[in-house]
């Protein structure tokens, strides 16, 4: 995949929108000192080129009553399974996040539940329940130290 540029200011517009996705683009052309109109160009070409996926509320699994994070290796009885068990994956809403991956596990996925007895009942009801899933190896996360997006490479692009 080829590594798409962009320059200093597209860089300030993401840094801004990554602490607030609801940062006004008046406020993002104040802060930047460009026009309004600048701003909401830079904004369509970014999401254009891909770089903007989209805009989340990020909820507080903790306030919503989900107590227990966890993250489960699994084990597939055949690589062929993958995609099965993925869009078998997808129907059980308390997992938040799937990865294919390399290493010990064909797939790992984080999982949110109300307190230990609901992840066991996750784990023997509906992830063992899965055709193709030779067995899981569960972590129960303490605490999430910090979590963080990727910072944005600020470089000067003098094509744009």
């Amino acid at each position: 995949m080829e590594k798409l540029q962009i320059d200093h200011l597209d860089g300030k517009i993401l840094q801004i929108l990554q602490q607030d996705a609801r940062t006004p683009y008046l406020e993002i052309a104040r802060q930047c000192k460009v026009s309004g109109a600048a701003i909401h160009q830079r904004m369509k070409s970014l999401q254009r080129r891909g770089f903007i996926r989209g805009a989340v509320i990020l909820l507080d699994p903790h306030k919503l009553g989900y107590q227990t994070c966890a993250y489960i290796g699994i084990y597939l009885e055949e690589a062929k399974l993958f995609g099965a068990v993925v869009e078998q994956l997808k129907q059980i809403p308390e997992i938040t996040q799937c990865h294919y991956t390399t290493g010990m596990y064909s797939i790992f996925i984080k999982v949110y539940t109300r307190d230990n007895d609901h992840l066991k009942t996750v784990l023997a009801e509906k992830l063992q329940s899965i055709p193709g899933i030779a067995r899981t190896e569960t972590f129960i996360s303490l605490e999430e130290s910090f979590s963080r997006q990727i910072p944005v490479p600020m470089t000067e692009n003098k094509g744009r």
